[in-house]
């Protein structure tokens, strides 16, 4: 049930201009649309639930929606705080977990894949673990990819950052391929 993401591109080289264009990738308008105020519904195979803790299980197809994230995997573990807050730990068996966010007033999506994704609904961050790639779609053409063993993206601030790693790719390195866009386009700096 995840969508399919094709092949790496051709490997790029990290440049200190990386951290700059990986700002603009996903620029200030980029998830406006937040969700965190908004209900979290699922669907799964099954559920196991644990009110003292607070914690639902669901496995087998899962696929969870919270405002414009879209999250799959094959189990996913989900935590709700005192305050109402959402954390969930996606993992994948036969294939990767996933997630697909809409950017707010443009047409473009941001998705990944990693072997584990954290979400914390709090903190509004996601945490890909694991051969974890992160891309930008605009409209269905591939915009923008990084790739690496870890990807941490906070979205109060903006930022993002990806770890190399022994299981990252044949070398250890952080690939990536980023497009020009025209005239700022998409990226929240233009509209």
């Amino acid at each position: 049930m995840s969508p399919s993401l094709p092949p790496l591109g051709r490997p790029w080289r990290s440049t200190p201009g990386l951290a700059l264009a990986l700002a603009l990738l996903l620029g200030p308008a980029a998830w406006a649309e937040s969700e965190r105020d908004q209900p979290l519904h699922f669907t799964a195979d099954s559920l196991r639930y644990d009110d003292a803790r607070r914690v639902n299980v669901l496995t087998g197809r899962v696929e969870l929606i919270k405002g414009p994230l879209v999250l799959r995997a094959d189990r996913v573990e989900v935590r709700q705080s005192a305050e109402g807050h959402h954390s969930a730990t996606a993992t994948g068996a036969a294939e990767p977990a996933t997630f697909r966010r809409k950017r707010d007033g443009v047409d473009e999506h941001i998705e990944g894949r990693a072997s584990r994704i954290d979400y914390d609904s709090r903190t509004d961050t996601l945490r890909l673990s694991g051969q974890a790639v992160i891309r930008r779609l605009r409209g269905p053409e591939l915009a923008d990819e990084i790739s690496g063993q870890t990807i941490t993206y906070d979205n109060r601030a903006e930022t993002f950052s990806v770890q190399g790693g022994v299981e990252g790719s044949a070398d250890g390195r952080v690939r990536g391929v980023l497009t020009p866009s025209s005239s700022g386009a998409g990226r929240g700096d233009a509209r």
